[in-house]
């Protein structure tokens, strides 16, 4: 994986755990949403570091 792409999901994930701890006191179904969309950035992350990684 690149640095650039590192930098991407790294930056995106730490505004998506922003994005959920500012949403709890605000709306329950908007942090689920915003806890659901960080965890698959951060799956997507490591997808493409494994697979950039077997070639």
């Amino acid at each position: 994986m690149s640095k650039t792409a590192a930098l991407l999901f790294a930056v995106t994930s730490v505004l998506g755990m922003c994005l959920t701890a500012f949403s709890i006191s605000y709306n329950t179904w908007l942090a689920v949403l915003f806890g659901f969309l960080t965890c698959a950035n951060m799956t997507m992350g490591f997808v493409v570091k494994s697979r950039g990684s077997r070639r």
